[in-house]
């Protein structure tokens, strides 16, 4: 699929792309859509997409622009880096960015990025069920995930998409959707949304995919460890969304990816309150997540059985 640029990230429809992010308009008038603002907490929308132009307006910041405008804005970051955030991120796949240009292509950024002519077929969940399919099992152990830990927070899911079914690890969100991965599928059923574990702590473990959030608790599996809660985010697209429920918590240790998108938040939380937030991914600070420092830790405990064994 072609890169993003400035041109054609300014071509993706912003209604859609605010959706993906979770937002929906409170209400459409002509070719105006109304939203809550995603810039901070109201009760009456001042965010005003046009949809033939393709421009937002803020009403409560006094700003607007294009997509780019949008996405710095949004994630507090260079234009660069966002069109990096475009360029490597894992979309729903039951939806795509709709692009502004006279052939309507769509950019559908989950299904192996594939550029389609048109919008792809949702998502259908046809069964939830207990893991036990040998694909999936086999594809746990080379994630390093025990399979008494994933079947406590999984379920293996069957989907039809596009006519195909498929068969996926399930992660169940907030809202009822669910995280679907498989050795060669990544993508999400609607609605999308974070996952909140409550166990009535004061502190908050906070993960960006659900394979960081199981690795944290194989590793911890056999530690007697202070109760906290725990947030998976899906989608770090849910990390402003997710400040009101962060700040709820007296510490919150951060697992974030150690890549652009995963630093910058990390540094964000930081500057908001050092004393709350922790950074734990010097942990894994060669490692670009706790999932993958922990195929290597796992890589080197069966190589070394294997020497002492001959």
């Amino acid at each position: 699929m072609e890169k993003f640029n400035c041109k054609i990230a300014n071509e993706i429809d912003l209604v859609d792309y605010l959706k993906i992010l979770g937002y929906e308009p409170s209400k459409i008038k002509n070719q105006d859509y109304w939203f809550l603002s995603p810039f901070r907490n109201e009760n009456t929308p001042s965010f005003k997409v046009n949809q033939k132009l393709n421009l937002w307006y803020d009403h409560g910041l006094g700003k607007g622009g294009n997509t780019v405008d949008f996405g710095i804005e949004y994630f507090r970051c260079t234009v660069s880096e966002f069109l990096q955030l475009l360029n490597g991120c894992s979309i729903s796949s039951d939806i795509s960015l709709s692009i502004k240009n006279d052939n309507r292509q769509s950019f559908n950024l989950s299904l192996a990025n594939e550029k389609k002519d048109s919008l792809p077929d949702k998502i259908v969940i046809v069964e939830v069920r207990t893991l036990e399919s040998k694909p999936i099992l086999d594809y746990l152990h080379r994630r390093s995930i025990p399979l008494e830990i994933a079947k406590q927070h999984c379920k293996e899911v069957e989907f039809s998409l596009n006519g195909r079914k498929q068969i996926v690890i399930g992660f169940k969100n907030n809202a009822g959707g669910f995280e679907l991965r498989s050795e060669n599928f990544k993508g999400s059923s609607s609605p999308k949304d974070i996952t909140f574990i409550d166990n009535q702590a004061k502190s908050l473990a906070v993960f960006e995919g659900f394979f960081d959030y199981l690795s944290y608790e194989m590793i911890n599996q056999k530690s007697v460890s202070p109760q906290t809660n725990f947030l998976i985010f899906n989608s770090l697209s849910f990390f402003n969304k997710s400040i009101q429920l962060m700040e709820k918590h007296e510490r919150v240790n951060l697992y974030l990816d150690r890549d652009t998108a995963g630093l910058k938040f990390t540094v964000e939380a930081l500057r908001r309150d050092s004393a709350k937030y922790t950074d734990q991914s010097f942990l894994y600070d060669q490692k670009k997540d706790l999932n993958e420092w922990l195929n290597e830790v796992q890589k080197v405990n069966r190589s070394q059985k294997f020497r002492r064994s001959i």
